[in-house]
């Protein structure tokens, strides 16, 4: 029986972050249909979710991960019909991890406790820092104050795997405020936190009115960063991956099933899904979606099913193929099994590539290897390749040197 991820993508959020380039979009109020607009996606990912079922008969659901846009804006009801959906048409593992990201200010203790009702047993807050002016700039729509009454709200009621989002290099953040920020985060005692540094994507708000703000310098993006992982370190946080730290068995069972190539599905507007090295998306417009969502598929489906003009795949209904499904070539499975392995602190093992791709890595990357380790940027032990501090720094570079011409 194979393994399976599940990634449920609600778009909606109260209002887009000024930093933000993902798929998703402010909600209408309830006053003007935001409720109706809510329930007819609700419809679509519930139908969606059936339809795709009848390709996974043989996997077992290792995790699960509502993600946004924002999921809390969600009622405890709908939330309660996802999973009771995913539960009718799946086979969820008893001890799988399940996680709803939130905002704060969009969740209550009752909310809360029908989250842990309907089985979900993890959260991820999006705090992004602890100060107020700071959020202001980038457009968030809490204060630090009310990311508090979450947290404790969230502990009151029983969840004991918490993770909280942070991010660097934010404009008119220091050095300073940013410490202050790891401090205030980790006085908490959250199991996970990620911390990521802002990436100014063009086309959003933040990056057309760069120009209003002063944005900490390179050199102190990077003492940001280097001061992550000594401040998280010394307070009993191991870093796993190059953004992501967790105290011990609070690694993101989740995250890992992406960085290490398993399976996984995605349903909602615009999800991704990778199986047995098949690579999809749904139809990023609303109406496409919809329309692809409530299509049949017809049960004699196989993801191995190639050749044949009538079979239906995973990613595909009975009508029209998902213009975005892709096989992946042996090579930019090697690309991805290297530069996604690398992420993780631990790398990547010799042997599983060996049994991956019927070769030595050796025979494959083995001048890479060696001219990266020979410039203090690689270390091999214990069967595994993996970044040295140095090569955590730029790491960007090291992955690149595995991509074939």
């Amino acid at each position: 029986m194979r393994d399976l991820s599940i990634y449920i993508h609600i778009p909606f959020c109260v209002r887009k972050c000024l930093y933000c380039d993902f798929l998703s979009f402010p909600v209408r109020g309830a006053e003007t249909g935001g409720e109706e607009e809510l329930e007819r996606y609700q419809r679509l990912l519930l139908e969606e979710i059936k339809q795709q079922s009848i390709f996974y008969k043989e996997h077992q659901v290792v995790s699960i991960f509502l993600g946004g846009g924002t999921p809390s804006l969600m009622t405890e009801e709908q939330m309660r019909e996802i999973m009771e959906q995913i539960r009718a048409y799946y086979r969820v593992a008893e001890e799988a991890e399940i996680t709803v990201e939130i905002n704060p200010g969009t969740v209550t203790e009752e909310k809360l406790r029908g989250y842990i009702t309907c089985g979900i047993n993890r959260i991820s807050i999006g705090l992004q820092s602890a100060d107020n002016e700071e959020l202001v700039r980038i457009g968030r729509i809490h204060t630090y104050e009310q990311f508090l009454e979450t947290y404790r709200a969230a502990r009151g009621v029983g969840f004991t795997n918490i993770n909280i989002d942070l991010m660097a290099a934010l404009p008119g953040q220091s050095i300073v405020s940013y410490h202050n920020t790891l401090r205030r985060v980790v006085s908490l005692r959250p199991e996970h936190i990620s911390a990521y540094s802002l990436i100014l994507e063009e086309g959003t708000p933040l990056y057309e009115k760069r120009d209003r703000y002063v944005f900490p310098s390179e050199e102190e993006d990077r003492q940001m960063y280097l001061m992550t992982g000594r401040y998280l370190s010394a307070h009993g946080y191991h870093r796993y991956e190059i953004s992501n730290y967790a105290r011990e068995g609070y690694e993101c069972r989740h995250n890992k099933v992406y960085w290490q190539r398993g399976d996984y599905v995605g349903f909602g507007l615009g999800a991704s899904s990778m199986v047995e090295d098949v690579r999809w998306s749904n139809p990023a417009g609303m109406e496409e979606y919809a329309a692809y969502a409530v299509q049949a598929r017809t049960p004699a489906a196989s993801v191995h099913a190639e050749t044949s003009a009538d079979a239906v795949r995973p990613g595909e209904n009975a009508s029209s193929v998902c213009p975005h499904r892709e096989r992946l070539t042996v090579r930019e499975q090697m690309e991805e099994f290297m530069f996604l392995g690398l992420r993780m602190m631990c790398g990547v093992e010799r042997e599983a590539f060996g049994e991956k791709f019927g070769q030595p890595i050796e025979q494959v990357y083995g001048d890479v290897i060696n001219r990266l380790c020979t410039q203090g940027l690689l270390m091999t032990e214990h069967g595994r390749i993996r970044l040295t501090e140095r090569g955590i720094d730029i790491s960007n570079y090291v992955m690149a040197e595995f991509l074939f011409d």
